[in-house]
């Protein structure tokens, strides 16, 4: 039995702990000193020890709560988790504005927009979800669907409230991060004890989140600001000014400095003051948010498959910084092409430290100039593909050394002869059986493309091909458990669950598995073309030369390819070695056959209609991809352009229907030009699949 006066204690030692908690953390007051605080956090303390059963789920002690967790429980949202599109210009930005408006024009007549600018912190989202006031879960954002539940570790985060001003239901999402502060500290300590480093807050923060032990992120000193209600069991404010400042009555720590825009150009003007300022403060900023303030507009605009249509991140650039080429080796792909890769001094480069960028090929390392000892300028390609941009001249001494092919390269095995391929600039291994070539293939195999077997990495693969497990394709899936807990560093869970994903991926879709093979030539484009067309392995197989040149976006290179590799009797070996083990689908599309290309409206998480109609309005449509895109790889548009019907062709030819063509767009784009096939820029290509 709790005495009632302990218990009367206990209450007023908790609330008020939780209002100044409150008032330094969401309000910026210390109405009282930290020690005056610490002092009634001991006394709250003592009074648990002595009465166990008065621990209340909102008490300050619980934030940092329980033992070390084996594993994270995976959480499904309520509300679908969304991540903004991304604007890297002010055209981008102008065109997101009369996208907005050419919706809201034809929905509502002309009438001006205004936007809420947020700045973007660079940090983990979250995803907080209160019962009665009380935090009940935190989620990771995960895949958008399901997250993984760090609610421990987020209790140890101060400007969490675990008890909110009022007793409701809500779902709120907000941005975990570290002060640079913070992080220099830390990084001190990892040096005095010998461990690697982080290269920014964000690899920080997100660190501490996901340990298992919640020790570890109390230690990390973690921030939290909250920016967005997900679901509320009260009534939603009328404009996203409104919502933040109804996040702030709640207790929720939010960030200060978001302002109302009148319109797109105020937004510009504010994206240009934090361009310049964002890096001073105590935490990292990477762009600025604007979203449409009205909430009955946002509704009516609603999400894309993976983006809401009324806001945008708007990108501050890419950093460029400057290092010095150490040397230039050649790697060897799977299908024996040889790339020319500079390992780099070690820089921060966009929050992360690059140490090789590629150089593509032959006719790149000329058109840059690029020596051994040479200084360049690098950046990161959309803040993603580290890219050397140019070379600083005037910082040679004399020393460099120009590089240029070698006759032999021993990786290729066979002598290790090289060739440039015919009318290309890339050069090949001549032999087509190194062992450096096969462990890329096998690489290749087991990647998300192909058979996507999770947890087979290139660590895995090259153990089990030194333990001398695996030979050929078809030996990955008849591994035993006991093969596996032989080898070293082998636990048991680790090898039941590669097991089941290799049980998992023995059924596979007629295209990846093509895919899979690293026929030369051939690659995931051709592959669901030539899925399309045959239909079955078997067509593939017995198909003819002429039967494949008919075939749009086949050419006479690819076609001989196929053929001599289908013909080969050790490919045959391999093959029917393989279809022992695995079951094909011969469904090209899996979900994108023409049967599934009208679907019934869908609510999309928040209550409203969803934009994500999947209509698969580029059905019969033909794209070619050109040159780097900036908000996206070229994986991704692929993907975009499948999931709404359309097909990928390698080459461009009269039937090709569109261009997409980003930055250095190559021979492709003047091949359109010549054919007049209409070629699109990223903005427009985004604007036809609807992102």
């Amino acid at each position: 039995m709790i005495p009632k006066t302990v218990q009367e204690r206990y209450n007023k030692l908790k609330e008020t702990i939780n209002r100044y908690r409150r008032l330094y953390h969401v309000y910026d007051k210390e109405e009282i000193s930290q020690a005056a605080l610490d002092s009634l956090k001991h006394e709250l303390s003592n009074l648990e020890k002595e009465y166990p059963s008065i621990i209340a789920p909102d008490s300050p002690s619980q934030r940092v709560a329980g033992e070390p967790l084996p594993f994270f429980r995976k959480v499904r949202h309520k509300v679908a988790q969304w991540s903004f599109n991304d604007a890297f210009s002010l055209e981008e930005m102008r065109e997101f504005d009369a996208r907005v408006k050419r919706f809201m024009r034809d929905s509502y007549g002309e009438f001006p927009v205004e936007y809420v600018c947020e700045l973007k912190i660079d940090g983990l989202k979250i995803v907080l979800e209160y019962e009665k006031g009380l935090l009940k879960v935190a989620a990771t954002r995960g895949d958008g669907e399901v997250g993984e539940d760090v609610t421990n570790n987020i209790r140890t985060i101060e400007s969490v409230p675990l008890s909110l001003t009022r007793p409701i239901d809500i779902v709120v999402e907000g941005e975990v991060w570290m002060s640079s502060k913070n992080l220099d500290a830390l990084n001190k300590e990892r040096e005095k004890n010998g461990e690697p480093l982080f290269a920014n807050p964000r690899n920080a923060a997100a660190g501490g989140i996901r340990q298992l032990d919640p020790s570890v992120a109390a230690k990390r000193k973690l921030d939290v600001f909250i920016y967005d209600v997900a679901k509320t069991s009260e009534k939603y404010p009328g404009t996203q000014n409104e919502e933040l400042e109804y996040l702030r009555e709640l207790g929720f720590k939010v960030n200060p400095h978001h302002v109302l825009a009148k319109n797109i150009d105020e937004v510009i003007k504010y994206w240009e003051e934090w361009k310049q300022k964002g890096r001073h403060q105590g935490y990292w900023i990477d762009g600025v948010v604007a979203k449409v303030n009205e909430k009955k507009y946002e509704q009516a605009l609603g999400y894309t498959g993976k983006a809401p249509r009324f806001a945008i991140a708007f990108k501050f650039p890419a950093e460029q910084v400057t290092t010095v080429v150490t040397d230039i080796v050649l790697q060897i792909g799977r299908t024996g092409v040889l790339t020319p890769v500079a390992h780099l001094e070690p820089v921060s480069v966009a929050g992360s430290v690059v140490s090789r960028a590629t150089l593509h090929n032959e006719d790149e390392i000329k058109r840059l100039d690029v020596r051994v000892g040479d200084t360049v300028v690098l950046q990161k390609a959309g803040d993603v593909i580290p890219d050397i941009v140019r070379v600083l001249t005037e910082m040679r001494t004399g020393k460099e050394k120009p590089f240029s092919f070698p006759k032999h390269v021993p990786a290729c095995g066979e002598g290790g002869a090289i060739e440039r391929i015919p009318g290309q600039a890339a050069w090949r291994c001549v032999s087509k059986n190194s062992y450096a070539q096969f462990k890329r293939k096998l690489y290749h195999f087991v990647g998300k493309h192909c058979f996507d077997i999770d947890g087979m990495g290139p660590k895995i693969v090259d153990a089990l091909l030194d333990s001398g497990l695996i030979a050929t394709y078809g030996d990955i899936f008849s591994l035993k458990r006991g093969d596996l807990l032989a080898l070293p560093r082998f636990a048991e869970k680790s090898v039941d669950n590669l097991l089941l994903a290799i049980e998992k991926s023995k059924t596979i879709q007629l295209p990846k598995f093509i895919t899979a093979l690293s026929i030369p030539h051939v690659g995931e484009e051709t592959a669901y073309l030539l899925a399309e067309h045959f239909k079955t392995l078997q067509e593939l197989q017995n198909a003819s030369k002429e039967q494949l040149d008919k075939i749009d976006g086949i050419g006479g290179i690819m076609s001989q390819s196929i053929q001599e590799w289908f013909s080969e009797k050790e490919n045959k070996k391999i093959l029917n070695h393989l279809l022992t083990h695995v079951k094909i689908r011969t469904s090209a599309r899996g979900d994108s056959s023409p049967a599934a290309f009208s679907e019934a409206l869908a609510k999309d998480g928040r209550g409203g209609v969803s934009s994500g109609r999947k209509i698969r309005k580029l059905f019969g449509l033909t794209f070619v991809l050109t040159g780097t895109l900036s908000k996206m790889s070229r994986e991704e548009a692929k993907e975009k352009i499948r999931a709404n019907g359309g097909d990928v062709s390698s080459s461009v030819s009269a039937r090709t229907d569109y261009v997409v063509a980003g930055e250095n767009p190559g021979s492709k784009y003047q091949e359109a030009q010549k054919l007049g096939v209409k070629i699109l820029n990223e903005a427009e290509f985004e604007a036809l699949t609807g992102r």
